[in-house]
């Protein structure tokens, strides 16, 4: 028999053990002023994306092959659309988080998370934070080293969440997107007609070997984003719901999914295209270095704009990357300590007080790993995003599994579209994982 939520669960940031809930997520009624309520989750999935995988990798992806990747940028960015949209759809139909969903269909689905997380988790948050400190050191800071710097970035965004909660996340980033997607649009406008022509004797790279076959798994990684995050979006849902008052509907949280995923995936092309305009063939690599590589990405915006945009360039990249770092911070303890609350079976408080527990916990296995295990930016970088790809079949596949459960309304189940997509980015995530093994321990040049 089914037993009515808890009206204090309801009121928290999260529904962890739902049996029956107490909103109705599937009406479709829509008014303007419930749908501006319901934007914010999509938009923060969109600008924790933006962050890794679009100012390094698509950029990278522009300036090392030019154009050729452009496909592939999209197809990635195709076949992760739906595990992504299943977080939020199923939350609006059925009330509870994704993780929820996850325990319903048996606690090792949460087990599994937990674990890819506590991995994932530590290893993202470093390389995003790594980054913002590189970037922080472009203001001329002297006397403190990039993993120093680094550091002081996390407690930052530590002390931030702790104080500020939900309301600074959804404000800062909505402001941060837009900046940067004008300055990003800017740049890329005026770049079009000063790019160069290739010299004659130049030979294009090909993307398309065993060679390049870890850089593309590197791209796919973080492009656009973690499949992790799907669960961060689900659990933002409630954070908004606290904020606003207004449980969001299926169409709303369609809709701010949509604006965030359409976002990410223009900026990933405009980045493909500023890093193919400006870099390509000009006989310029990013470096390995923090510094040089910041300063680097960097002159891509200037040396299209003009140089007296350096200051505005660099604190627009750098607030990117710093929210970016905060959202990460957010959501890998948020998911964490919902993992944990299932598990345990655990009250409204004690998720408060893990989330928060997790948040430390986050910051002090980031800085472990950036002073000690870390050799350059960029290694970093590359580890993260191929662990978080060889892990999307698994968080995929759980979506996929939760979505068509017997809790989820029929009409919010996927349609024929949808599985079919579903099941082509399932092979295509198990068969470029197979292909990297294939490369990293069998393969021979």
């Amino acid at each position: 028999m089914k037993t009515e939520m808890p009206q204090d669960i309801v009121e928290t940031n999260l529904q962890l053990l739902v049996n029956e809930p107490t909103v109705t997520p599937v009406s479709t009624v829509m008014a303007r002023s419930n749908l501006w309520k319901a934007l914010g989750p999509g938009i923060l999935m969109s600008c924790a994306a933006i962050g890794g995988s679009h100012l390094v990798w698509s950029t990278r992806a522009g300036a090392d092959f030019g154009w050729s990747l452009l496909g592939l940028i999209l197809l990635a960015n195709l076949l992760k659309f739906p595990f992504f949209l299943y977080g939020q759809r199923y939350t609006a139909a059925t009330g509870e988080s994704l993780l929820a969903g996850y325990h319903r269909h048996g606690v090792v689905y949460v087990w599994i998370f937990l674990l890819i997380n506590i991995l994932t988790g530590t290893i993202n948050i470093a390389g995003v934070a790594m980054l913002s400190g590189a970037l922080f050191a472009g203001y001329g800071i002297v006397g403190m080293s990039i993993p120093h710097l680094t550091i002081g970035l996390m407690a930052v965004c530590a002390l931030l969440l702790l104080l500020g909660h939900y309301k600074l996340l959804d404000s800062m980033a909505k402001v941060i997107i837009i900046l940067l997607a004008l300055g990003t649009l800017a740049a890329v406008a005026l770049a079009i007609p000063e790019s160069r022509s290739l010299p004659a004797e130049f030979v294009a790279p090909s993307p398309w070997t065993w060679a390049s076959f870890a850089f593309l798994i590197s791209l796919l990684g973080w492009m656009p984003a973690p499949i992790d995050l799907s669960a961060w979006s689900s659990l933002w849902i409630f954070s908004r719901k606290k904020q606003t008052g207004h449980f969001a509907t299926v169409k709303e949280t369609t809709i701010d999914f949509y604006l965030g995923y359409v976002a990410a995936v223009v900026l990933a092309v405009l980045f493909l295209a500023l890093g193919a305009l400006v870099m390509f063939g000009s006989g310029t690599s990013f470096s390995d270095s923090g510094i040089a590589f910041s300063h680097q990405l960097v002159t891509l915006y200037t040396a299209t704009i003009g140089d007296w945009s350096r200051p505005l360039i660099l604190t627009a990249a750098f607030f990117t990357m710093f929210s970016t770092t905060l959202t990460a911070m957010d959501g890998y303890p948020r998911s964490l300590a919902a993992c944990c609350t299932l598990i345990g079976d655990l009250s409204v408080r004690r998720f408060r007080q893990i989330h928060q527990a997790w948040i430390l916990i986050s910051v002090l296995a980031g800085s472990l790993v950036v002073l000690y295990f870390v050799k350059n930016l960029l290694q970093l970088l590359t580890f993260a995003a191929v662990i978080s790809f060889v892990t999307s079949p698994i968080l995929a596949g759980i979506n996929y599994k939760v979505i068509n459960g017997d809790n989820v309304p029929a009409n919010y189940r996927p349609g024929l579209f949808l599985k079919l997509l579903s099941w082509s980015g399932l092979v295509f995530f198990v068969l470029m994982t197979a292909g990297y093994v294939y490369v990293t321990f069998f393969h021979t040049s």
